[in-house]
């Protein structure tokens, strides 16, 4: 499973879709799913103290961007993967070459399969997440 045992933080605005992706991580091996439906509440999330394995990321919260977040992410070698409705701005994403941005709507193996990329490739360069 490609998710096996991580813990996936998902933030995510759109209630249905975060419980969607939420099932799907958990089908795929996830131990434990965080949603974060506002950037305040990132900060407050269970996984702060203990950390997360990955993250999927919807570009904009309520309408404030997620890229410091994003960024955070990157700069602690965090994987993670944009999921978002936004995907011909391509300004969005200049400073995350690499990071796979999945548009909406996506299947649920779209979003699996670049979740597994990025963590592979996480692994690969530190020999495990």
């Amino acid at each position: 499973m490609p998710l096996d045992g991580l813990r996936v933080l998902v933030l995510e605005d759109e209630f249905l879709i975060a419980l969607d992706v939420e099932q799907i991580c958990r089908e795929h091996g996830a131990a434990s799913v965080e949603i974060v439906r506002n950037l305040d509440e990132v900060e407050q999330a269970t996984f702060t103290s203990e950390g997360f394995h990955a993250a999927i990321l919807d570009v904009m919260l309520n309408g404030r961007p997620t890229t410091d977040f994003a960024r955070i992410l990157m700069d602690q070698a965090i994987p993670f993967v944009f999921a978002t409705g936004y995907i011909d701005a391509d300004n969005l994403f200049e400073d995350f070459g690499g990071v796979p941005v999945v548009g909406k709507p996506y299947s649920g193996r779209d979003i699996i399969d670049a979740l597994a990329e990025v963590i592979s490739t996480a692994e690969s360069r530190s020999g495990g997440v």
